[in-house]
């Protein structure tokens, strides 16, 4: 499928499906502690931006990762500033600011490879988190002012400084869940 035949399709599914080269593949749910990961961040985010320039959003908002090429569901992507539109869509994100994928075992590779490579070309992406769900860890990477990609892992104890008034604690986001069944 091209770009528009695509997006006119998936507007019309029940379920969500990402696209890559023409190729559309099917998103499968995720285990109940994939989902609390998910929530637990979101709800952070959401106490941390409260008033300030930043939305947070969830799972089931659609990105253009690679112009007409890839299109996304991200575990969960965070906005600075205004809302930016894919030209000619009114539900397509163009400007993610962070961006997090909860890892699984069927989505991990995709996730470190082809994924990451479309989010890198992303110019507004300044953040990307891939969020553990067997220990509390998160691989963050963080675009320099050079372009270059820095990489950190963060491990109990832990914090993530997004921007000075935008953290996220590792002990408080993995609070009680890994008690929940993982994939």
């Amino acid at each position: 499928m091209n770009a528009s035949e695509y997006l006119a399709w998936e507007r019309t599914q029940s379920e969500r499906h990402e696209c890559f080269h023409g190729e559309v593949f099917a998103m499968a749910g995720g285990s109940p502690r994939h989902n609390a990961l998910c929530a637990a961040i979101i709800g952070d985010l959401r106490a941390e931006l409260r008033g300030g320039p930043c939305r947070v959003l969830t799972s089931d908002q659609r990105i253009i990762a690679r112009g007409g090429e890839h299109y996304v569901y991200p575990d969960v992507s965070v906005v600075y500033g205004p809302v930016e539109l894919a030209e000619g869509t009114h539900d397509v994100l163009a400007n993610p600011w962070a961006v997090f994928e909860v890892l699984s075992r069927s989505t991990e590779p995709y996730d470190r490879g082809d994924k990451w490579a479309s989010y890198r070309q992303i110019p507004s992406l300044s953040h990307y988190l891939l969020v553990s769900q067997a220990a509390p860890r998160i691989e963050w990477f963080q675009r320099q002012s050079d372009g270059a990609w820095r990489y950190e892992v963060v491990e109990p104890g832990g914090r993530i400084a997004l921007s000075p008034e935008i953290s996220l604690t590792i002990d408080t986001l993995y609070d009680g869940i890994l008690d929940l069944p993982a994939d």
